[in-house]
């Protein structure tokens, strides 16, 4: 049987392996370690290696030796937006009507139009939406992470924040969909239930084996992890009714609970074995 995730590029795999396992190992795998976990996800040793260089180019990884040992470390940004990822990741968390809106407005001289490029990317890649150009919207409850990201892209000093409310004209739930694209965002949730409930009624009462949990569970996370920060918390009571988001973040939190442990069982055997870590 064929596993859902194997149409998942693997330098989002080798992404997902390193937020997973790396951190506990001084940010750090080694080549023959990784090659091994992404074999398990059915990827070769060419594809790694070919992932691996673009992951350099983009000071996602960087070569290290440890112990005489070549391997990848995380750069200081990725371990930084690792980091911010986790609470949208396993927290899910979301706002209410009561927590107000984060407006954003900034400004960037013409002359450095690359850092105006750099901060629009960083408020997408955040999940603000648009209200009007140059006017960027979150939840109330964003503030301190949209405020981190941009302190620690140095950005920070282009922008201004508010909090506010919505006073019309007409209705929050009749404006949203003309600042976030929800259809797009209810598609991806569709797609992610429909691919992955049926690996949670096939799993009904079993207790997976570990080298089977990470199988399933790496692809499945790499595949829930850019919808948090896609709907970036906002409020279900501004949301349409049977919002499909509620129940891809249940099937997540069903499976994240099922596979992680034994999915991390696998993976600590690899790195602790001959070509591992250790």
């Amino acid at each position: 049987m064929t596993e859902p995730g194997t149409d998942i590029p693997p330098r989002q795999l080798i992404t997902s392996l390193y937020g997973l396992y790396a951190r506990a190992e001084h940010d750090w795998l080694s080549v023959a370690a990784l090659v091994r976990l992404m074999e398990d996800l059915g990827v070769d040793a060419a594809a790694v290696r070919s992932s691996v260089s673009r992951l350099k180019k983009r000071d996602v990884l960087r070569s290290m030796k440890r112990e005489g040992r070549a391997g990848y470390a995380l750069s200081p940004d990725t371990l930084a937006i690792l980091r911010e990822g986790d609470v949208r990741i396993f927290s899910r968390p979301r706002a209410t009507p009561e927590d107000g809106w984060l407006v954003v407005v900034f400004s960037v001289p013409e002359s450095e139009r690359e850092r105006r490029h750099a901060l629009r990317a960083q408020l997408v890649r955040l999940g603000l939406g648009t209200a009007a150009p140059g006017v960027w919207m979150a939840p109330g409850t964003l503030f301190d992470e949209v405020a981190l990201v941009l302190e620690r892209t140095e950005l920070m000093s282009y922008t201004e924040f508010f909090r506010s409310e919505y006073l019309g004209p007409g209705d929050v739930t009749e404006k949203l969909p003309e600042w976030w694209d929800l259809d797009e965002l209810e598609a991806l949730y569709t797609d992610f239930h429909a691919t992955y409930a049926p690996v949670r009624k096939r799993l009904a009462g079993t207790a997976p084996s570990a080298d089977v949990a990470f199988r399933l569970y790496v692809p499945m996370l790499t595949a829930w992890r850019r919808l948090p920060y896609r709907d970036p918390g906002l409020p279900l009571e501004y949301l349409p009714s049977g919002w499909k988001g509620v129940t891809a973040g249940q099937l997540f939190a069903d499976l994240d609970d099922l596979l992680r442990g034994p999915a991390d069982e696998h993976a600590q055997q690899v790195l602790h074995a001959g070509g591992g870590t250790e």
